[in-house]
């Protein structure tokens, strides 16, 4: 018989709360500017060196702003950066219910400092989390097993007890080889990650959307 969950890995973005960087990041881009769709998308390439820590946060926004042919301030740009989220509430019940059944839930995202800083003082729902694995703390962005085998030793998990909830399928994959118990995660199919929780503990009905079992 498998065992209940002990713990579970939250992804934030698109799991925890809706991320639109082109809402945020386009309105930076000057008309004039050429090919601003693609301009976007070499800065998505060049996040990742940001996400890691390879670059901080200064020499980011002066890349970026070059990039973007921005010329304001680095506070409008931090702004416009960190304006690109939606909370995703269907989740915050969620979460809020498997702390209660004395889960310990840690937040395990490839983010940076800008984002993590806004998002942990903004959304309450946060407040829930026992901990968080951040990349560009730890040094090294998902899917490499780096940060997975980091988090289960910070956190002392057992992957085999540890939910593990993304919305990537290459960072489900690399969970999946660990051991984790994975559900990629659309909110368009937020039912079908409801009903795989309530597998996870073995009891049928709403116990795991948030409400108590029937």
């Amino acid at each position: 018989m498998t065992s209940p969950p002990t713990a579970a890995l939250f992804d934030i973005g698109n799991v925890l709360v809706r991320v639109e960087f082109a809402r945020g990041l386009l309105p930076l881009i000057p008309s004039g500017a050429e090919d601003p769709k693609n301009r976007l998308e070499t800065l998505h390439q060049k996040r990742e060196d940001f996400e890691s820590g390879r670059l901080d946060r200064g020499e980011f926004i002066k890349w970026a702003s070059s990039h973007l042919k921005f010329s304001g301030s680095h506070e409008e740009f931090q702004q416009a950066w960190n304006s690109i989220f939606d909370p995703i509430r269907v989740m915050w019940p969620v979460a809020a219910f498997l702390r209660s059944l004395g889960l310990k839930l840690v937040l395990f995202s490839n983010t940076n400092c800008m984002h993590a800083e806004w998002l942990l003082e903004h959304y309450e729902i946060f407040e829930q989390f026992d901990g968080r694995v951040f990349s560009h703390e730890v040094g090294v962005c998902k899917p490499h097993p780096d940060i997975y085998h980091h988090a289960i030793s910070k956190y002392g998990l057992k992957p085999l007890e540890t939910l593990y909830i993304d919305d990537l399928a290459h960072n489900i994959k690399t969970g999946e080889s660990l051991g984790l118990r994975c559900h990629q995660y659309a909110i368009d199919r937020h039912h079908e990650f409801v009903a795989w929780l309530d597998r996870q503990f073995g009891v049928p009905g709403d116990s795991a959307s948030g409400r108590p079992p029937r």
